[in-house]
C-alpha cells in the first residue's frame, strides 16, 4: 500500500470507540477471548535478523490476577546487547539512506493494521497492564495516531529541506537538511505500554536512525507484538533491535556504550536523573555528546476556584486521580480548593468517587490493579502517610481480588508541604488541599519539583488569564480534566523534574531525533 505524499490526508486522531454499542461489545469481547487462549507463550530477543531465545525470562503476570502468566520473555545479556548495538551500527548505514517517504510508509502500513486489530492490541493490554476496555482502546489509538503523525511530519521535514528556501545572497546557494543521529536506545514505560512504546521507537526509525528497544520489565509482551508487527510491514530486520533485560545491567551498559548516539525515556524521575548522569559521561572512544529525550512524571494537580462548575470540576478531579488507578504521569493526584467552595468540592468528590468500582480488568470494571507487587506496596504505604497528613474522606487500603487492588483514596484538609502533595505515589491517591484565594492555590499548585500537567477551572476571565500566565506546567487545561493529551492536538511533555519537555506528538518532537546540517555552494 505505497503512499505518495501527494495522497496523504490530513492527520486526524483515531477515534475511540463506544463499547456501548453491542457489536463493539462484542468485537472487543472476542478479542479478548483469542488473546486469552495465546496467553504464557515465550518470546525472543530480536538482535539484526536473529530471534534469540534465552535461558533467563521476565516471566510477565497479569496484575490483575496473579496467578495468570502473559508471557515469558526473553531477557538479554550485555553480551546480546553489544550484538545488538553491532546489528543497529551495520543497518543504520544503509537505513539513514532511505528517503523519508519512504520510512513513513511503514509507519502508515503498521497503523493501518494496527487499526484492523485495533481490540487485540487492546486486549493485551487489558491482561499485561491491567487496563480497562476504555484505558486500553485509548492507548492503541494513540499508538496508532504517533505513527500517522510521526509519518506525515517525516515527509514535511524532508519536503522543508527540498523547498524552504533560506535567505538568499547573490554568491551562494545555501540549504539546510535535518539528519538521522545514530544508534538510539529507547527505554518506554509500562503504564502506556502500547502508545509510548510506538511514540518513542517510530519518531527515533522514521526520522531515519535505528534503536535498540528495552521495553519495560513489567509489559513486554506488548512491545513485543509491536516489533513483530513491525516486522510484517516489511521493515528491514537491524532497524529496531529488541533487547528486554535489567534496567541495572543492559540499560547502564546501552546508556554508557560509546556509540549510543541518543537516548529516549520515559519513567520515573529517579530513573531518568540515573540515565541522565550515565548518559553525560563521556565514554572512551565516544565522539558526541549523547541526546537525552526524557520524560519523568509529575505530580500534576487541579485548582478550582469559587467561580468554577463545581460539579464540573469535581468530576475531572475524580477522572483525572483514578483513571487508570492514578497511573499516568498527567494525573491529578492534588487538588487546590478556594476556601469558600471547598467543602462542595470535597463532598462531590466523595461521592463520584464512591462509586468507582474496583475489579478485573477484562470484566471491565471502572478501577483495576496498579502495576505490580512493588507499586501495590508502595502506595498501601503512602495511604497509612496519608492518614496522618490529612482526613480520610474516602477510601484507604487495599480492594479484594486475586491481584494488585487498592480502592480509591481521597485525602482532604493536606498542607501543601506534606509527603503526599509533594511526591509522586503514582496510584490512586488523591490530596486535596484549601486556599484562600484562587491566587494561593495557584502557588501551592506552583510548589511542587515537577511540572508536567495542570488544570484551571474558573469562570472569570481574569482569573483565566492569570492561570495561563502563573501556572508553571508543560501542558495546563482550563475547564477540563490534566490528563488524555492527544497527537498533534496537545503536544506533550513538562518542565523541571518532568523531563526535557520534548512535546510528544507535537510538530518539534522529530528534531531532537535528527542534527541539522547546513550546506553552502558558492555559485
Amino acid at each position: 500500500m505505497a503512499m505518495k505524499t501527494t495522497e496523504l490526508t490530513p492527520f486526524k486522531n483515531e477515534p475511540f470507540t463506544d463499547f456501548s454499542v453491542p457489536a463493539n461489545k462484542a468485537d472487543m469481547e472476542a478479542a479478548l477471548r483469542k488473546v486469552k487462549s495465546e496467553l504464557g507463550r515465550d518470546y525472543p530477543l530480536w538482535i539484526g535478523a536473529d530471534k534469540v531465545m534465552t535461558d533467563g525470562k521476565t516471566v510477565s503476570i497479569n496484575p490483575g490476577d496473579v496467578d495468570q502468566v502473559v508471557g515469558r520473555v526473553s531477557k538479554a545479556t550485555k553480551e546480546h546487547a553489544e550484538k545488538a548495538m553491532n546489528a543497529a551500527l551495520a543497518t543504520f548505514e544503509t537505513w539513514k539512506k532511505v528517503p523519508a517517504e519512504k520510512r513513513a510508509e511503514y509507519l502508515f502500513k503498521a497503523a493501518q493494521l494496527m487499526r484492523e486489530r485495533k481490540h487485540e492490541f487492546s486486549a493485551w493490554m487489558v491482561f499485561e497492564a491491567g487496563k480497562n476496555w476504555v484505558e486500553a482502546d485509548a492507548d492503541t489509538a494513540e499508538a496508532i495516531d504517533f505513527m500517522e503523525f510521526y509519518g506525515r511530519e517525516m515527509i514535511r521535514l524532508s519536503e522543508t529541506n527540498l523547498h524552504r528556501p533560506l535567505p538568499k545572497i547573490p554568491s551562494e546557494d545555501n540549504k539546510i537538511a535535518y539528519i538521522p543521529l545514530g544508534v538510539g536506545i529507547v527505554i518506554p514505560p509500562w503504564n502506556f505500554p502500547l502508545a509510548i512504546c510506538v511514540g518513542m521507537t517510530t519518531a527515533a526509525i522514521v526520522s531515519g536512525n535505528t534503536v535498540l528497544l528495552k521495553p519495560a520489565s513489567v509489559t513486554p509482551v506488548i512491545a513485543h507484538k509491536f516489533v513483530e508487527l513491525m516486522e510484517e510491514v516489511g521493515l528491514p530486520a537491524g532497524v529496531i533491535n529488541f533487547v528486554p533485560g535489567s534496567g541495572g545491567e543492559i540499560g547502564d551498559y546501552l546508556t554508557s556504550h560509546p556509540k549510543t548516539r541518543f537516548v529516549s525515556f520515559t519513567g520515573s524521575k529517579e530513573v531518568g536523573l540515573h540515565i541522565s548522569e550515565l548518559a553525560a559521561r563521556t565514554a572512551p572512544g565516544q565522539i558526541w555528546i549523547k541526546r537525552l529525550i526524557a520524560e519523568m512524571g509529575g505530580k500534576d494537580g487541579i485548582v478550582v476556584d469559587e467561580t468554577a462548575d463545581l460539579e464540573a470540576a469535581a468530576q475531572a478531579i475524580v477522572v483525572s486521580a483514578f483513571g487508570f488507578q492514578g497511573q499516568k504521569c498527567s494525573a491529578g493526584s492534588r487538588a487546590f480548593v478556594v476556601e469558600s467552595v471547598y467543602d462542595e468540592v470535597v463532598e462531590r468528590v466523595r461521592a463520584l468517587t464512591e462509586k468507582w468500582t474496583v475489579g478485573l480488568p477484562e470484566q471491565n470494571y471502572p478501577a483495576g490493579p496498579v502495576s505490580d507487587k512493588g507499586a501495590y506496596e508502595k502506595i498501601l504505604e503512602y495511604i497509612e502517610v496519608g492518614k496522618k497528613e490529612g482526613r480520610l474522606v474516602v477510601g484507604g487500603g487495599n480492594a479484594e481480588g486475586n491481584g494488585y487492588y487498592i480502592q480509591p483514596t481521597v485525602f482532604a484538609d493536606v498542607d501543601g508541604k506534606a509527603r503526599i502533595m509533594q511526591e509522586e505515589i503514582f496510584g490512586p491517591v488523591l490530596a486535596i488541599g484549601k486556599a484562600k484565594d484562587y491566587k494561593e492555590a495557584i502557588a501551592l499548585y506552583n510548589d511542587t519539583e515537577f511540572g508536567l500537567t495542570g488544570s484551571f477551572f474558573s469562570r472569570d476571565e481574569d482569573h483565566i488569564a492569570y492561570a495561563f500566565e502563573e501556572m508553571h506546567c508543560g501542558n495546563l487545561y482550563v475547564n477540563r480534566k490534566c490528563t488524555g493529551a492527544l497527537v498533534g492536538v496537545h503536544p506533550f511533555g513538562g518542565f523541571n523534574m518532568s523531563g526535557t519537555d520534548s512535546k510528544a506528538g507535537g510538530y518539534d518532537y522529530l528534531l531532537l531525533f535528527t542534527q541539522a546540517k547546513a550546506t553552502s555552494r558558492k555559485i
